[in-house]
């Protein structure tokens, strides 16, 4: 995985996703309160789960957004790997905001041991929860 980026102070709030093929789930949070709050999983793919993730993007105008990436249990990256950070890339080139990468091993684990109705959405806070803890 690459070295993380320095979060800057000013980004105070993030959308985060937990990319899938079929489904990407999404959250809201804030440094401030250092919690995030599931929003409706997108179930679309290409341009128009881009175009889902715009509304989302203008109706929570963050400052910056987190992927969850998945690897192996012993750390080493697989094909969702690959496309998870594709699919960063793509956020970054389509809206310009800075995107920060979690590593999301066992978060859909977690979701559904919690009882999660909506896992994707689920496992997006927990990844965006786990960015939040890391922060100054």
């Amino acid at each position: 995985m690459n070295p993380p980026a320095p979060v800057s102070a000013q980004h105070r709030s993030f959308l985060a996703f937990d990319f899938g093929t079929q489904r990407t789930g999404v959250a809201s949070g804030n440094r401030l309160l250092g919690s995030a709050t599931p929003q409706a999983t997108i179930a679309a793919k290409g341009d128009a789960r881009f175009a889902q993730i715009e509304a989302r993007i203008r109706e929570w105008q963050p400052d910056a957004l987190v992927v969850g990436v998945p690897f192996h249990p012993d750390g080493a990256e697989h094909e969702n790997t690959r496309a998870a950070r594709k699919f960063a890339r793509q956020l970054h080139g389509r809206f310009g905001l800075p995107v920060y990468e979690v590593d999301e091993r066992y978060s859909t684990t977690e979701a559904l041991a919690g009882g999660a109705r909506d896992a994707d959405a689920a496992s997006a806070c927990i990844i965006l929860e786990q960015f939040l803890r890391g922060l100054d």
